[in-house]
């Protein structure tokens, strides 16, 4: 009987649970219990329960490994690297501490890379000289304009120098390598978190052994911060003179003082430590990019017109400027000069643009190459064109550092186009390197040429009269001009301060720069500016 019934239920079971399980798993709505009550997934439950792809991880360089591992040195690097720059340069002026920072930084940089497994190449020697001159200059100058334009070399420079020293650069061109320089800077913002995860990352390598190190060191610190202060005070009741130190020194720092110590410090150790971090994950690309393969047709059609308007103009140019046939009835010297210098100085910066623009993103082409030929020669014409209009400025209203900035511009350009030149006919010429050495080595000498200095005897020289044939005017009066001066005029200007009252308000000027200079701004040219004064 009960086999009967089992026998008889058992098909009845079959046929009646496989119709409902094979309609359940159609709709895909609800899930059917089996044997053991062990739910069964839908189809479209198991597509929802699958893994989340993950996005790889760019795998470490040999450079980043190395980072990891000696995070005790470089970390540690990096701050004490924090505090000296703080503590030559936070509210410091110019002069020996600018100088004295950068050799430190160039022994810092050098110590890194050697951490890092980076040799130092042979052309970054280049750089290094570069930096240790534009300290020296600012030792030897005391220019705020030559001095303010030497730390934005120094930055440029120093980029550029690491820049070189992690990447291989040959390749680069110039487009490339201005935009990484700016990247480098940028890009360090994004690894703002790379000294904690180094730091748990070190100490869980390290163990207890390292733990137990730093735990010594802050017990060390805590005995130690005490036994300093009481030596402390008993050195001050020993000798009034550390005493007075002592107190002139808690007299400076204030809680904002200390605050902006403590932030400069936090600020360069999280730059320094970043800056490292981004250029060991190799970000840039050292393989150079495949060039726009634009057919040249679209060039040529903009340059055509644009090279007959220059020719044009030139002529013009050749014609009624350099030859003499000019008319200036309608204007004064300063409106003919000023109105022309700036439009041409616009012209010329557009047309380097377009230059490198038709060659970084067009097909080589004969006659693309002859048009920017042209082009190029017809800027070399109003490069001399602006030249001439600014001595024509100059003959009438003599030298200010701004005109003799303007001039040396120009003979920038000059030299910078001569490479742009050479790059037309010539591909894997590096632009770059040429353009960092010609501007480098022009500024440098723009820096230790003191161009105040030659001001002030140029200008001087025509007070009383103009007895000079370059001049057309009968004597220089902008004597609140010359009392701005830097002290790098002090030679010129401070024997005329027994004759002058103007110069006696710029001989005072300089006796203030002397007395106001500490240590650590220490400059030579208002140490020889105040010995020149104390003569007279």
């Amino acid at each position: 009987m009960d086999v009967r019934t089992q026998m008889g239920t058992q098909p009845m079971m079959q046929a009646g649970t496989q119709p409902m399980m094979q309609t359940g798993m159609q709709a895909g709505a609800q899930p059917v219990m089996r044997a053991g009550a062990q739910p069964v997934m839908q189809a479209g439950a198991q597509s929802m329960m699958q893994p989340i792809p993950t996005i790889p991880q760019r795998p470490d360089t040999e450079q980043t490994k190395r980072r990891k591992e000696n995070f005790g040195v470089l970390g540690l690097g990096s701050l004490l690297y924090a505090c000296f720059y703080t503590l030559c340069m936070y509210k410091a002026g110019r002069g020996l501490n600018e100088a004295f920072f950068l050799a430190g930084s160039l022994w810092f940089y050098c110590f890194c890379m050697k951490k890092l497994g980076i040799s130092l190449k042979k052309d970054s020697i280049f750089y290094m000289i570069s930096l240790l001159l534009l300290g020296v200059s600012t030792f030897c100058t005391a220019d705020a304009k030559i001095i303010n334009m030497n730390r934005a070399g120094i930055w440029v420079l120093t980029v550029s120098f690491l820049l070189h020293q992690f990447f291989e650069d040959k390749n680069w061109t110039f487009g490339r390598y201005a935009g990484y320089l700016v990247g480098a800077v940028f890009g360090s913002l994004g690894e703002i978190t790379r000294p904690f995860l180094d730091m748990v990352e070190y100490r869980r390598k390290k163990g207890k052994q390292d733990g137990q190190k730093i735990a010594y060191v802050i017990v060390g610190v805590a005995v130690g911060i005490p036994v300093l202060v009481i030596l402390w005070l008993l050195l001050m009741s020993a000798d009034k003179m550390f005493l007075a130190m002592t107190e002139q020194l808690f007299e400076n720092l204030d809680i904002a003082n200390m605050a902006g110590i403590a932030f400069t410090v936090l600020a360069v150790f999280f730059f320094t430590y970043c800056m490292m971090s981004l250029l060991c994950k190799k970000p840039f690309s050292e393989e150079a990019a495949d060039r726009v393969c634009v057919e040249a047709i679209p060039a040529i059609t903009v340059m055509l017109p644009v090279t007959v308007l220059y020719v044009v103009f030139c002529g013009v140019q050749i014609v009624c400027l350099f030859f003499g046939n000019i008319d200036l009835e309608r204007y004064t010297y300063a409106e003919y000069a000023r109105q022309g210098f700036f439009q041409l100085l616009a012209v010329c910066v557009i047309n380097l643009v377009m230059v490198l623009a038709s060659q970084a993103y067009f097909k080589r082409s004969k006659v693309l190459r002859a048009l920017i030929t042209v082009v190029s020669g017809c800027t070399y014409v109003m490069i001399a064109s602006a030249a001439f209009r600014m001595v024509l400025y100059i003959r009438h209203y003599y030298l200010t550092f701004l005109r003799i900035f303007v001039l040396w511009s120009l003979a920038v350009i000059f030299l910078l186009l001569t490479g742009i030149v050479v790059s037309i006919y010539k591909e894997k010429f590096p632009l770059f390197r040429f353009s960092m050495v010609v501007v480098t080595v022009c500024y440098l000498l723009l820096s230790f040429g003191h161009p105040d200095y030659w001001i002030a005897r140029c200008n001087t020289a025509n007070m009383e009269s103009s007895h000079s044939s370059f001049f057309d005017v009968d004597a220089y009066e902008d004597y609140d001009y010359m009392m701005r001066l830097s002290p790098d005029a002090a030679p010129v200007l401070i024997p005329l301060s027994q004759e002058q009252s103007w110069a006696e308000g710029y001989a005072r000027g300089v006796q203030d720069a002397y007395e106001e200079m500490g240590i650590r701004d220490f400059n030579l040219s208002v140490y020889i500016a105040e010995k020149i004064l104390q003569n007279y």
